[in-house]
């Protein structure tokens, strides 16, 4: 993206702006070097004291670091001000606003290594929910695309509480009302229930009876085909 010439005034805040973006956006991922104060005042139209300046704000937002005699290197992509919003905000919020393929492929890192921790830490308690559950997502195919999902997040839920890590259990409980939202939406424009009321059944079976024999790699390896499956979807809607 050229940076082009700017306007007259204010000059500053302009050049600030422009370079700004270039990082924001990506043009310098974190750990580039900038060019140097000469190409980049060429590059705006304006002077070095002007670009100097610029530099002194982007590396008091946080975005920028000078190096004694290497120049100035890019150190982050978003500025303090923004990763505080969103921490202010709280992630409830944050995941309401992202797009259902970002969560669902964060989903699938972190539940893939939870299903992996349920089959090595299960209990019977544990084994005996998942069965439960299992047997719940069946009976939920007679209703409704609603009632169906919140039985599928409801066993995937059960996977995550197996393998026995509190913050794993907290982490996907607020992925999964973002969860609900996409896969219903995905369920009711694809038709994935039109002539399987039941889908994925045989897929969760053998999960729950991975994670009941203790067998880590298979766990990981169905959940992870499963997910991956429902990505292609969301990704094809």
């Amino acid at each position: 993206m050229p940076l082009g010439s700017l306007r007259p005034s204010p000059l500053v805040e302009q050049a600030t702006q422009h370079l700004r973006e270039q990082i924001t956006q990506g043009e310098w991922p974190v750990g580039t070097r900038l060019p140097g104060e000469n190409a980049l005042a060429k590059a705006l139209g304006v002077g070095r004291s002007t670009v100097r300046e610029a530099l002194r704000a982007l590396a008091g937002a946080g975005l920028v670091q000078a190096r004694q005699g290497s120049g100035v290197f890019v150190i982050a992509t978003a500025t303090a001000t923004a990763t505080a919003t969103v921490l202010a905000e709280g992630w409830p919020a944050r995941l309401r606003r992202a797009a259902i393929t970002d969560v669902y492929e964060v989903r699938m890192m972190v539940e893939t290594q939870a299903a992996r921790m349920a089959a090595q830490r299960r209990t019977e308690e544990d084994v005996a929910a998942l069965e439960e559950a299992l047997a719940a997502r069946a009976r939920a195919a007679a209703g409704d695309d609603a009632a169906f999902v919140d039985a599928d997040i409801a066993l995937h839920a059960a996977v995550v509480a197996a393998a026995g890590n509190p913050v794993l259990t907290d982490l996907f409980a607020e992925f999964a009302p973002a969860l609900r939202e996409g896969l219903i939406g995905l369920v009711e424009v694809l038709g994935l229930r039109a002539h399987d009321r039941n889908p994925g059944h045989d897929a969760h079976a053998e999960l729950v009876a991975a994670v009941r024999d203790g067998d880590g790699d298979a766990a990981g390896a169905i959940l992870q085909a499963e997910l991956e499956q429902t990505l292609a979807h969301l990704h094809g809607a």
